[in-house]
């Protein structure tokens, strides 16, 4: 008897902090626009914008406040704050372009990618806005590892909306939930959104974040390289196929 062909199993993969490190991006990117805008970038404000920031999107995820709110309205705080006056949407626009150009690889992800790159199928999923991923992910010379990159903004939806992630099911080929796993460093996007959308999750923790009792990932991980072992043991054999 033949032996019977698995489809192949699919990698979700999220981009910022999980395969790019978005901390260091966005502290590059940050320090520039204040220049522009004759701020002085002091760390005690990159801190503080990206707490900010960091809740902003927070906002977004719970559905309290949409995408053009988060990406001005996190310059508009910061500004508050300092007791400043100045333009946030100015702010974001300077911003986003310094965000799009280079990037920092999260430690291990190149070998990550080289290590799974025709063995699963990998798709890069992200709440990032468009125009600032394109950037990155071109400078960072990643596309050529995967069948497909969605990016909310495109897709119409965010991240952790089930809308999300059943606009990217439908755009995979002979995709199969059972054999998905998506693999991210946020609980409250990446691993929140796996469960809602009813596929299995790997929460990406390198800087030993707490735990939460309300969002609780299949799996856990601390470096990129255990990431390999992990799918081997989920979907074992060539190509994702079971033996």
């Amino acid at each position: 008897m033949e032996k019977e062909t698995k489809k192949r199993a699919s990698v979700l993969l999220d981009v910022d902090d999980t395969l790019l490190d978005f901390h260091k991006a966005e502290a590059a990117a940050l320090a520039k626009t204040l220049v522009s805008l004759e701020i002085e970038p002091r760390p005690e404000t990159l801190c503080r914008y990206s707490e900010i920031n960091a809740r902003q999107w927070e906002l977004l995820e719970e559905g309290v406040i949409d995408r053009d709110t988060v990406l001005t309205r996190r310059f508009d705080l910061l500004f508050e704050e300092l007791g400043l006056v100045r333009s946030g949407a100015r702010a974001r626009d300077i911003y986003e372009g310094n965000l799009a150009v280079g990037h920092y690889f999260m430690p291990g992800a190149p070998e990550l990618l080289e290590a799974l790159y025709g063995k699963y199928a990998l798709y890069i999923v992200s709440n990032g806005t468009a125009s600032v991923q394109a950037g990155r992910i071109g400078s960072a010379g990643i596309a050529r590892y995967f069948d497909g990159i969605f990016i909310s903004e495109e897709i119409g939806f965010d991240k952790p909306s089930r809308a999300f992630f059943e606009g990217c099911f439908a755009r995979m080929e002979d995709f199969d939930p059972e054999r998905a796993l998506i693999v991210g460093d946020s609980l409250t996007s990446d691993i929140r959104g796996g469960l809602n959308a009813g596929i299995r999750t790997c929460w990406f923790n390198s800087r030993g974040r707490a735990p939460r009792p309300d969002i609780v990932p299949n799996y856990e991980i601390k470096a990129l390289s255990e990431l390999p072992g992990l799918l081997e043991r989920l979907f074992p054999g060539a190509e994702g196929q079971l033996v």
